[in-house]
């Protein structure tokens, strides 16, 4: 059961009430007996969802998870095929490059 804060309109007097939520709200102010009382609105502490079953990614379909596996394996799939391309690119282009001569340094002078 929450606690909910009062005000009264008439004799400005505030105070806290617990009781339930679906009890109507109480119009009597318990200092001046005026029927002037308001229930505050969004007072009090937050709700707290915790643990499972909050998050939308908690109930996915199996057709999800099934296709976000797929995607997942194909990217991993293509990064390899790059990865392995790359390096046997850097291998070859490495083996046939020839040293090249500097201008002025000529031996034959």
């Amino acid at each position: 059961m929450p606690t909910y804060d009062y005000i009264c309109d008439a004799c400005d007097h505030a105070w806290e009430l617990f009781q339930k939520i679906t009890d109507n709200p109480v119009k009597k102010c318990p200092e001046c007996g005026k029927k002037k009382a308001v229930r505050q609105f969004g007072t009090g502490a937050a709700i707290m969802f915790k643990g499972s079953g909050f998050y939308e990614t908690d109930y996915r379909s199996d057709a999800y998870k099934k296709s976000a596996k797929a995607d997942k394996s194909k990217k991993s799939d293509s990064k390899d095929a790059q990865s392995s391309s790359t390096s046997s690119e850097k291998k070859s282009s490495g083996s046939t490059d020839k040293p090249t001569k500097k201008p002025g340094n000529d031996s034959t002078k």
